[in-house]
């Protein structure tokens, strides 16, 4: 399997000049990407520098830099262009000043259409002939496209769906795509599992050769590989993430992936919050070790009317978390990202505190509203 890591690059509007638009407030005007393989042995194929490509739209510009291709690194490939914008024709001014570009830079890109034809196919492509994918577990397969993309953080692969939709093109797949978010991989992998670093951290942290400048989309592609390659645990590399850009389409489709520490469940589109919660998977609170159904221990509660929390107990295995993030989808309604997770005792009281800190912060509003409705 090929490992697209992809970074993109976008302007928007500027008020002054040009009104934002709400079904693409984010134009993308350059797309780099580099393509690496997966090996039996678990480990990454990707250039060890950047030099000596192909043109746009058969692999991107060459790269700079003036060291050689390491002979351990032979089999790589990268893509990059520059897009011709047809939404915006002013380039926004905090745009312009973290890429350092004009729109002049521009006028000689293609259409986005066009681009991402190219780039699609250019993902397909393999690298160096069949390559087995990396040791993920046979759950995180991703079997309609024959590779998987890594960006550094999670909005790269909405804002490409949005680009594709405002244009009217095929979606991606069917419903949520798996792809590594590098961001969230660097902070399990070395540090505290809850931090977001910026990319330029990660590689001054990690002692990675700064031989380019950032925000550019194939100099963070280049960067971001540089990172992925450098993380070997197969219990990180497992904690694959989904773009929910588009949600699944019905129950069929929803998503239950287990990993080795805790459970995801990410729900299709509900009218409203009210028939989310009352719906039988959503709601429902099963070890994901032994299957069973288990009875909540504390029933679910909101401190904040967007998060929800519940305690439940397996004879075998001890007290479990549910965790519901309710979120507004692309449409009207909204979806549900469930997960679970055993947790200590200590963890189950503070959860049962926490449960009764709610009810009285619940109880002291109820109050105030009855003395301004008197």
């Amino acid at each position: 399997m090929n490992y697209i890591v992809l970074d993109l690059e976008w302007n928007q509007g500027n008020e002054q000049v040009e009104k934002q638009r709400k079904d693409i407030p984010f134009e993308i005007i350059e797309i780099g990407a580099v393509k690496m393989a997966g090996r039996p042995d678990g480990d990454w194929e990707i250039p060890a520098d950047r030099e000596g490509k192909k043109e746009p739209g058969e692999g991107g510009k060459p790269l700079s830099g003036d060291a050689p291709v390491a002979e351990s690194f032979p089999e790589y490939d990268t893509f990059h262009e520059v897009i011709r914008p047809q939404v915006y024709h002013e380039m926004h001014w905090a745009t312009k000043d973290i890429l350092h570009m004009e729109m002049e830079d521009l006028e000689g890109g293609r259409p986005f259409p066009e681009v991402l034809e190219s780039f699609l196919a250019w993902c397909e492509k393999p690298v160096g002939g069949p390559a087995a994918p990396l040791l993920r577990g046979e759950a995180l397969e991703c079997d309609h496209v024959g590779y998987m993309f890594a960006t550094w953080g999670p909005q790269d692969l909405t804002e490409l769906q949005r680009n594709m939709r405002y244009y009217q093109l095929p979606a991606l797949g069917n419903g949520p795509i798996p792809f590594y978010d590098v961001q969230k991989l660097f902070s399990l992998a070395f540090e505290d599992r809850k931090s977001r670093r910026n990319l330029e951290y990660a590689v001054d942290f990690l002692q990675i050769p700064k031989e380019n400048a950032f925000h550019r989309a194939l100099d963070d592609a280049y960067y971001t590989a540089r990172i992925l390659e450098r993380i070997r645990d197969p219990h990180i590399l497992q904690k694959v993430s989904f773009d929910i850009f588009w949600l699944p389409r019905d129950k069929e489709e929803e998503i239950h992936i287990v990993f080795d520490d805790y459970a995801k469940y990410i729900s299709r589109e509900f009218k409203d919050k009210a028939a989310l919660l009352t719906d039988k998977e959503v709601a429902s609170t099963r070890c994901y070790l032994c299957c069973k159904n288990l009875k909540r221990k504390v029933k679910w509660f909101t401190p904040n009317g967007k998060h929800y929390y519940s305690l439940s107990l397996c004879s075998e295995h001890g007290y479990m978390k549910g965790k519901i993030r309710v979120k507004k989808g692309e449409g009207e309604g909204v979806y549900a990202v469930k997960t679970l997770k055993l947790i200590s005792e200590e963890a189950a009281v503070e959860l049962t505190r926490a449960r009764e800190r709610a009810g009285e912060i619940r109880k002291v509003k109820n109050r105030k509203k009855a003395k301004k409705s008197q």
